[in-house]
């Protein structure tokens, strides 16, 4: 199978890992596995299902799919006409994509000298991959992907965690507990990165008194490669093996050491591979000692240091996410002046320049990443309009006194066909066409969403709303099992959740700001809303507080044990280990999407925008993007576009908002059906969501504004200053 990578993006040799032996018929397999295209194509999905489907549905990862496969079971295979033509049409598929010299970079601009590398923490690409956490990882996911998709010049690099971030368990008390599996990377769709000699390339980072060796793994993501460093490996000291042990670990300097391996290291794996970026783009503070590097590169090829600052500058887009001082990532400066000595020696920068230069504020005692990002950057962008007006207010402080929103506003988006459920994405292809996707760019053509049947589309929505039920007894059955329940109780678990209830869904991180228990502010009207047999209402509750974070923790015990209550029991469920397959799981089938944060500390919540392209309809605070995608027909607010001092008020008005909008609107609306059972006014602001929603609120239209906005200037600020 041939790659496409554009002129300036090198091809990446990488060894063979796994033990998987294929029939020569079928060793297309192999390309297919290890390219993470499938994660958003059904088609090759459901390849790697009819090969084996008992180890597709243990694993949902086709690299240990074909490591399991005994060689009795490709016998079958060799001469079933569905499996060979499924076979034929997906691998044609990807050799298709990746030779397509039709993208939308290839039409609307020239190849740069080099391609855009984005550095992210974590990368959400599919549950299989454990490297992220949440929000900023599924976003950084998102962003590769409609990268690969459009054409774009592309390289991403990240850490590779031994451990990824925790595995989330409920206790019989409500209790979180943690669980930290091994992940044996062979198994996974990730393949070593080959030096010129044929062996695992590994870099060398320096750190005070020593080296650290990372060896570098390669993600194929689409046309886009993701490059992920690993310490765990023989080179190093056993202290500093674990240093990509564990996502957003706890330990301060753990954490700096690794954001000095992910940003000088990061820089230093694009080097050994070839790669000469002409754009480098910083997704949040945690990457931006990338910046440093870059800097003692040309400070050693002759640059003065203020010329070096200048130039490393000129060409880097940063992208800050957290709309609050005290989210912004911060060190003690002693930590700093321990790591980063020797490269003020290397650059002749006095120390307590480069402790100034992460200063937030004169007088502050912390070094603050988004200040240092800031500050080498000429491009900052917060995530919506609303967060990057906050964000302009936090740092205009740093900007000249004539830029009145230093920050620019890029709203986030997420990537459709990652997100679509198939029988939805069915009826909207029958409808708009084949070519649909087209459409993510632009405005034109959604209207045509209202010609969707009311009934094929109502089925649609049913179906995945089916498949979320039987999703979730089968979760709440394991749970309940673990917790000692008897085989009557456990056969009362399987007929829970009710297919034909108005379903509202809430997931995300448990933090105290996104206020998770809001919607039980008053036990008595609550649990009236939601205990109403003739129009009965179901909660379904899931996300993860991190392991440091006991009030989150503490919400997540409280909704728990609400669940478990007899007023609530059968209306409020809670769901353990919230990842990528239960998020598509949620956002394919609830009925409505509850967001309640603080406002205004959302950030963008990506999760609602996956709602309302399968027509699930939002009910959130205006914060984050809902102020820009509501219009009062394809969904519902929370209360007022306003600031509060008092937040106790705050948290009183916004409950009572979400009590009457509740009892008043959204209730009667999925409730009132016609002669043939249809909901019709909410099916249609369903559709009015899928049209307000898809489209605007894409992950390609969000690259394509990256590209316009931020990377094509760059790349021309980097491109003049080096003439």
């Amino acid at each position: 199978m041939s790659d496409s990578n554009p002129s300036c993006l090198p091809t990446i040799r990488t060894l063979h890992v796994a033990d998987i032996e294929l029939p020569r018929q079928f060793e297309k397999l192999y390309d297919l596995a290890y390219n993470l295209w499938w994660t958003w194509t059904p088609a090759a999905r459901n390849l790697f299902n009819m090969i084996d489907p008992e180890s597709w549905s243990l694993y949902r990862n086709p690299v240990q799919v074909l490591i399991n496969v005994e060689p009795r079971q490709w016998h079958p295979l060799h001469s079933s006409e569905r499996f060979l033509a499924a076979y034929g049409e997906v691998t044609d598929a990807l050799d298709e994509y990746m030779r397509s010299q039709n993208t939308y970079f290839d039409r609307n601009h020239a190849q740069p000298a080099g391609p855009i590398a984005y550095f992210s923490m974590e990368y959400g690409l599919h549950q299989s991959l454990s490297v992220y956490s949440g929000g900023l990882g599924i976003l950084s996911g998102d962003h590769c992907k409609s990268a690969s998709d459009l054409g774009l010049p592309f390289v991403s690099v990240g850490l590779l965690y031994r451990r990824g971030y925790f595995l989330q368990s409920i206790d019989a008390e409500g209790f979180q507990q943690h669980i930290y599996p091994e992940y044996d990377f062979p198994r996974l769709p990730l393949r070593p990165i080959a030096s010129a000699t044929g062996t695992p390339l590994i870099i060398r980072v320096p750190v005070p008194g020593r080296e650290i060796a990372a060896k570098l793994w390669l993600a194929q993501i689409g046309r886009v490669p993701l490059v992920l460093l690993d310490t765990d490996i023989p080179e190093n000291d056993p202290a500093d093996r674990p240093i990509t042990n564990l996502l957003y670990v706890r330990g301060r300097e753990m954490r700096l050491v690794q954001e000095y391996l992910l940003g000088i290291g990061g820089v230093k794996a694009l080097r050994a591979l070839g790669i000469e970026p002409s754009c480098w783009h910083l997704n949040e503070g945690h990457v931006v000692f990338m910046q440093l590097e870059r800097m003692r590169e040309l400070v050693a090829d002759g640059y003065s240091l203020e010329d070096a600052h200048a130039q490393v500058t000129r060409n880097a887009v940063f992208t800050t996410h957290t709309p609050v001082p005290a989210g912004n990532e911060q060190f003690d400066p002693t930590l700093i002046r321990k790591y980063f000595q020797s490269w003020c020696d290397e650059t002749s920068m006095a120390m307590d320049h480069l402790v100034d230069l992460g200063r937030a504020h004169e007088g502050d005692n912390s070094f603050n990443l988004t200040a240092l990002g800031v500050r080498t950057s000429s491009y900052a962008n917060g995530v919506s309009k609303l967060n990057s007006e906050v964000a302009s207010r936090m740092w205009r402080h740093l900007y000249p006194a004539e830029d009145e929103q230093p920050i620019k506003p890029i709203t986030n988006g997420v990537h459709t066909d990652s997100w679509l459920g198939v029988e939805l994405g069915r009826v909207i292809e029958h409808q708009l066409g084949e070519n649909w996707r087209e459409l993510l760019l632009g405005d034109d053509g959604w209207d045509a969403v209202d010609a969707i049947s009311d009934e094929k589309l109502w089925k649609a929505h049913m179906d995945q709303k089916a498949r979320l039920g039987r999703f979730t007894r089968s979760r709440l059955m394991e749970q309940h099992a673990r917790h000692g329940s008897s085989p009557d109780e456990l056969r009362a678990v399987g007929s829970l959740f009710d297919p034909n209830a108005l379903t509202i869904g809430f997931a995300r991180r448990f933090a105290t700001y996104k206020r998770a228990k809001l919607v039980f502010a008053d036990p008595h009207r609550v649990r009236a809303i939601l205990s109403n047999d003739e129009r009965p209402v179901q909660l379904i509750f899931a996300g993860k507080a991190h392991p440091a974070d006991r009030p989150g923790q503490e919400l997540i015990q409280h909704i728990f044990n609400l669940s478990r209550s007899e007023a609530l029991a059968g209306r409020v469920f809670i769901l353990e280990n919230y990842d990528m397959r239960m998020g598509r799981m949620l956002v394919q089938g609830v009925d409505v999407w509850l967001n309640t944060p603080r406002r205004p500390m959302e950030a963008s919540g990506t999760s609602g925008q996956k709602v309302g392209l399968n027509g699930g309809l939002n009910f959130s605070i205006l914060d984050g993007w809902w102020p820009e995608g509501f219009n009062g027909r394809n969904g519902w607010a929370i209360g007022q576009d306003r600031h509060y001092d008092d937040e106790a008020q705050q948290d009183r008005e916004d409950a009572d908002s979400l009590y009457e909008t509740l009892e008043t609107e959204i209730i009667p609306a999925y409730y009132e059906r016609d002669a043939d059972g249809l909901p019709r006014r909410w099916i249609a602001m369903m559709k009015e969501a899928i049209k307000t929603t898809t489209g605007p609120f894409s992950s390609d239209r969000m690259v394509r504004d990256y590209t316009v906005d931020a990377y094509l200037p760059a790349i021309a600020r980097g491109a003049e200053a080096a003439r």
